[in-house]
């Protein structure tokens, strides 16, 4: 077992590690096939295409491709999400604009699944927060055609913007004990 993995699982996350998105792909089908999936806004997803697979073997959820459909995605079994930053420790940060993202990986679904790619791994937690704030906001507000000053130079003002993407700060020390959550770490960049 290697210390990655040692420090997943000592928080209560069960933890595997693929090498390919291929691989990626085939764990998710064979997870999630058969049960009602939401996915929370992610990059990581989308590079994956998995939602386009996952279709014909499970009912999905996405806001991204159904706007307004956040309450039948509270209900869902399983929600699938990646994250903003993770530590080598095993914590896992999000930051959100609306809450739907950081909520539903603290709470209502029978599972929660991570996928995270190596880009996202950071040494210790001030790094892990770095990144959230100053790799993953801008690069996100930017997509989302954000109007704040992250977008112009990269780097998180601490804003209060009505435009601004960063309304809750996500740290998960350890699983949350209302459910069940996998970590599953692609050894390739994926996401912001």
């Amino acid at each position: 077992m290697s210390l990655l993995e040692e420090n997943f699982r000592k928080r209560g996350y069960a933890f595997f590690e693929v090498d390919s998105t291929e691989e990626a792909v085939d764990f998710l089908l064979d997870k999630l096939k058969g049960k009602s999936v939401a996915f929370g806004g992610s990059v990581t997803l989308e590079q994956l295409g998995i939602y386009e697979r996952l279709q014909t073997e499970a009912s999905c959820i996405w806001h991204w491709k159904t706007p307004g459909c956040f309450t039948e995605a509270a209900s869902a079994q399983v929600y699938l999400t990646s994250a903003n930053a993770v530590t080598r420790d095993g914590e896992i940060l999000n930051m959100d604009g609306s809450g739907n993202r950081v909520a539903s990986t603290l709470f209502g679904h029978e599972e929660v699944l991570f996928v995270i790619g190596q880009n996202k791994l950071t040494d210790g937690l001030s790094a892990a927060v770095d990144r959230v704030r100053n790799v993953a906001a801008p690069r996100n507000a930017r997509r989302l055609g954000r109007n704040t000053p992250c977008v112009l130079d990269g780097i998180c003002h601490d804003c209060l913007s009505p435009e601004c993407i960063c309304s809750a700060l996500c740290i998960l020390r350890r699983k949350p004990s209302s459910c069940a959550a996998t970590v599953l770490l692609v050894r390739q960049d994926l996401g912001y």
